[in-house]
């Protein structure tokens, strides 16, 4: 359990947390840490782990309680280590335990005495260690490891790359990784999604509906919020208050709860000020003198209901309107690209159906990260070169926004500046609302570029982009750094935009309040689909259409394997067995299980089976009984190499027989069902 008890933190002399008091319990809880910009929401998850100490107020952990906590930016990673090599740093405890292994067998081995009482201790310990080596299951951490970066989005010729060679983004993902390896009582999230795509993003909400520990997630993600959390923590004003339910329930019980408040407010108001004109009215008259008194004093002792918080700021932006342009905005032939690299040509698009932009099409561009998004947000931009032509339309007015143009600002600039310098016309007032959407208020505005993060530098030339008059828009993830109410803000004005976009985004509900068509890229070429995003996943998962990538998500549980049967078949029509056994297949990795499955064998192969695997058990356990009595063995550990060999015999046979016994029991129960 972690216990927050009457928190006060400030900086700066600028209080944050006033008397914040907040209890978390480790039973599979699924909170949403929520709240504005700026109310401490990472600042709380940093008390908790130690980051920050409080001014007051008391932090209480459990001895045996652990604590993972990701960060948005910054993580210790050993960049000069392979990908895994360094994710498999979050079983440490584990190697611990083999370096101690090793050591004991070389003491053993040394021994002469083997009646002594070090002798004996040193057997009871390499026992205890041994178990505890079965219990971790330590000869699967290397295929626990692949299954969670494969899910994360690494391919498998990249594990072996050193950390330093990937960006940022990627770097985050090796921390990820890690921090869920280690598997703690409490998963601490800052932001986990900002640099996942959405297949990743899908996979790591499976892999959190199985984590037996409690999550707290930060995010302004609010599909991830709805489909992953069942309690919202609202941070406000530096205190907490829990709504019971997803972020869809919280912001409708909100307005309930507020509605209440300002109710009882209003009607506590109108009692005051009846006792007010009641005491005014007769404080002078002797008669009413005990009626006044008792007035007063009903007044003192009454508890005062705070006034309803008032309504967040509201800030409406709209796109200069446009020239309208011709009914065709861009065409692009049938095309390829490829990317020489120092291993080799990377082929990104193999001759990629034609594509076609027409006059108020309003595009989400998905795919895994890597399948070509942004290479072909360039092409459509026209700064790509690529094998194929590119035909713009009549009147087209284009702009690009992506992250890296956050780093082209003019640094001698301050805030105000960097968007007078695009929109000149623009008075004061009108160029200080649009900040103000994007979270630059009062003396913000007049911040040197120099002094801003990387979030305030994308949002200043998020902010650059609206104020540009163009009819075709190619946004690069345009929400990252924002908060939910600044993609609010951004959503209303894409919903009124009159001319034409294209956006790459993993913000799935953001996708789907803007867009009605989505380009699925991946597999080297771009489907094309007319609809939102919730009607392209849902003809998706039943099987309409099939996207350019498709394979299941591997499962950390399943190591991949649904993944790679999935691409064997992928290729000519499936037949109704392949896709209920796919069906099946996809509910046992939501389920993180994948129990066997014998209802479609006959009698006579189900008994034969049933018959096999039990010889299978027993052959396997006379092998154990064989395993354990050389473990016994004192003489064995003379040879450190065979000692390490039968130890890891042993384990193995262990996980076997676990298999053995769960499909030996799934034949019994079939066979039963059966009789």
């Amino acid at each position: 359990m972690i216990q927050l008890n009457n928190i006060h933190l400030a900086f700066a002399g600028e209080p944050v947390l006033e008397g914040l008091s907040w209890t978390i319990t480790p039973d599979r809880q699924r909170i949403g840490l929520i709240g504005p910009n700026g109310a401490g929401k990472s600042t709380v998850l940093r008390i908790i782990t130690g980051q920050h100490t409080p001014q007051e107020g008391t932090v209480a952990i459990g001895n045996s309680t652990t604590v993972g906590y990701l960060e948005q930016d910054a993580q210790e990673l050993d960049t000069e280590r392979p990908v895994i090599e360094e994710a498999m740093r979050a079983f440490s405890h584990v190697k611990a335990l083999e370096a101690e292994e090793e050591e004991i067998t070389d003491a053993l081995s040394a021994a002469d005495d083997y009646e002594s009482d070090r002798y004996q201790k040193l057997l009871h310990r390499l026992s205890d260690v041994q178990q505890e080596l079965v219990t971790h299951e330590a000869h699967r951490l290397q295929s626990r490891t692949e299954a969670v970066l494969a899910g994360l989005g690494f391919e498998p010729d990249e594990l072996e790359r050193p950390v330093r060679s990937f960006s940022g983004g990627w770097r985050m993902r090796v921390a990820l990784a890690k921090l869920l390896l280690r598997n703690p009582d409490f998963l601490l999230l800052d932001e986990p999604t900002n640099h996942l795509d959405i297949q990743s993003i899908d996979w790591l909400e499976g892999y959190l509906r199985a984590y037996e520990g409690t999550v707290v997630i930060v995010s302004h993600d609010r599909y991830f919020l709805d489909r992953m959390v069942t309690t919202i923590a609202e941070l406000t004003h530096g205190q907490v208050t829990i709504y019971n339910g997803n972020y869809s329930y919280y912001l409708e019980e909100r307005e309930h709860r507020r509605e209440l408040q300002r109710q009882r407010y209003e009607n506590q108001q109108r009692e005051i000020k009846e006792i007010e004109r009641f005491i005014a009215r007769f404080r002078y008259k002797a008669d009413k003198a005990a009626m006044v008194q008792s007035r007063i004093k009903h007044l003192e002792k009454m508890e005062r209901v705070p006034p309803p918080p008032s309504e967040e700021s509201t800030v409406t932006i709209r796109f200069p309107e446009p020239r309208r342009s011709g009914r065709i905005v861009l065409e692009l032939s049938r095309f390829s690209k490829t990317y020489d690299t120092a291993e080799g040509t990377v082929e990104v698009f193999d001759a990629a159906d034609p594509l076609t932009i027409e006059r108020g099409e309003k595009i989400a561009l998905i795919g895994k990260n890597g399948a070509g998004k942004s290479t072909l947000a360039r092409i459509l931009r026209g700064v790509e070169d690529f094998d194929g032509t590119r035909e713009e339309g009549h009147n087209v007015d284009m702009t690009y926004f992506a992250q890296h143009q956050a780093e082209a600002l003019n640094p001698a600039h301050t805030v105000l500046e960097s968007v007078r310098e695009l929109a000149p016309d623009r008075t004061e007032t009108e160029l200080r609302t649009m900040l103000g959407a994007f979270l630059f208020t009062g003396d913000d505005v007049f911040k040197s570029v120099t002094v801003l993060s990387g979030g305030e530098k994308s949002r200043v030339a998020l902010a650059r982009t609206l104020l540009h008059p163009a009819n075709f828009l190619i946004l690069d993830e345009p929400t990252n750094h924002l908060d939910i109410q600044s993609i609010n803000v951004l959503t209303e004005a894409l919903q009124q935009y009159s001319g034409t976009f294209v956006i790459v985004s993993h913000d799935r509900h953001f996708l789907d309040e803007v867009a009605n068509t989505v380009w699925h890229v991946g597999g080297g070429r771009v489907q094309d689909f007319p609809g939102t995003y919730s009607e392209y996943r849902w003809h998706l998962e039943h099987g309409s259409v099939e996207a350019p990538d498709a394979s299941l998500t591997p499962n950390p549980a399943t190591n991949g394997t649904a993944s790679k049967q999935s691409k064997q078949q992928k290729s000519g029509p499936k037949s109704k067995a392949q896709k209920r056994a796919e069906a099946k297949a996809r509910q046992q990795a939501a389920n993180g299980t994948s129990e066997p499955d014998f209802s479609a064998v006959n009698s006579y192969k189900l008994q034969a089976l049933y018959e096999e695997t039990e010889a299978d058990i027993l052959a396997k356990e006379e092998k154990k009984e064989a395993l354990e009595a050389a473990m016994a063995d004192p003489d064995l550990y003379s040879n450190h190499d065979r000692a390490k060999e039968v130890n890891a015999d042993y384990a193995a046979i262990e996980q076997e027989l676990a298999t053995l016994y769960d499909r030996w029991e799934a034949l019994a129960e079939q066979l039963t069902a059966e009789a």
